[in-house]
Parts: structure tokens; sequence; C-alpha cells
């Protein structure tokens, strides 16, 4: 049984910084391209990085370029996100997603975990 279990989540002020991490179980991890998704209230959920299987491709949505940096650890079977100089509109849950390629389309991922909230405040 596949298991995704997103944490690091929480409350920040803007500028600040957060790590989210998410620890994979049931998989076979380093054969999977791994993502982050987010979901704010009232909005769809939309890409925010993806990093292929073997940790040499990446690839961030534009509203995070230069912010959020994500990286995994196949032995560890982790990614994480790094989150940056955060602002109000991030504000979202987070989700990781697994798929064997690194697609930017959320319904490409075959499995996901429960999320984790960020809040950044004004």
């Amino acid at each position: 049984q596949v298991q995704l279990v997103e944490s690091g989540g929480g409350l920040v002020q803007a500028g600040g910084s957060l790590r989210l991490s998410c620890a994979a179980s049931g998989l076979t991890f380093s054969s999977y391209a791994m993502a982050w998704f987010r979901q704010a209230p009232g909005k769809e959920r939309g890409f925010v990085a993806a990093i292929d299987w073997s940790g040499r491709m990446t690839n961030h949505a534009d509203s995070v370029k230069g912010r959020f940096t994500i990286s995994r650890d196949n032995a560890k079977m982790t990614v994480s996100l790094q989150m940056n100089s955060l602002k109000p509109e991030d504000t979202a849950v987070y989700y990781c997603a697994a798929a064997r390629y690194a697609y930017t389309m959320g319904s490409r991922y075959n499995y996901w975990g429960q999320g984790t909230q960020v809040t950044v405040s004004s």
C-alpha cells in the first residue's frame, strides 16, 4: 500500500521560509518522479514543482521560480520543498504526489498525500 505523508506546514509571516517534506512508503521510490501541488480555498489545485526519479531534472511553476526548490533523497525516500520569500498568495494546502514521469498535470499522478496546510500572513 502506497503512502505519502507530508509534514512541515504551518503559519509563517510574509518573507519567511518553510521546508515541506514528504515521506514515501510502499513503492519503489527511486522509480518515480515526485511533485508538489497546492490548492488554495476556492481555487483549483495547481502545479508547484516536480523532480524526476534521479533528482537531476526539476521543473518549477513560474509563480515560485527563484523562491521554491524541490529536492529528493532516494535513500531516505523523501522529497522536500524549500520555500523562501513566502507571500500571502502562497497560502494553500500543499500535496505531494508520485508518478512515473515529472508531469505538470495533476491528473497524471497516481499517488497523493493527505496534504499539509501552509498559511502566510501579511
